[in-house]
């Protein structure tokens, strides 16, 4: 097993791993900040309608937040299980 090629696929899954947390992070809290202003804007039109609004919100941050956390899990899988490094072996 030649260590460079190793190395090469180590440093590139750590770029990749990276990349998929902050991209991911980044996306999540543009989401969540476009949504709250949506919801405080509505509020101040229609301040009846907050606590079904409200309850939206949340279920769209919960949302949110699942599509970040699916994008981190895949992101430790490629940590510390990397199925490229097992195809070399």
């Amino acid at each position: 097993m030649d260590m460079s090629l190793v190395a090469a696929i180590q440093s590139s899954t750590a770029l990749a791993i990276g990349i998929i947390i902050g991209l991911g992070a980044l996306g999540a809290c543009i989401g969540i900040g476009i949504m709250g202003s949506k919801f405080l804007e509505s509020a101040a039109r229609q301040p009846e309608l907050v606590p079904m609004l409200s309850g939206r919100m949340f279920l769209l941050a919960g949302l949110i937040d699942a599509a970040f956390i699916i994008g981190l899990a895949i992101a430790l899988f490629f940590a510390f299980a990397n199925p490229l490094l097992a195809q070399l072996a």
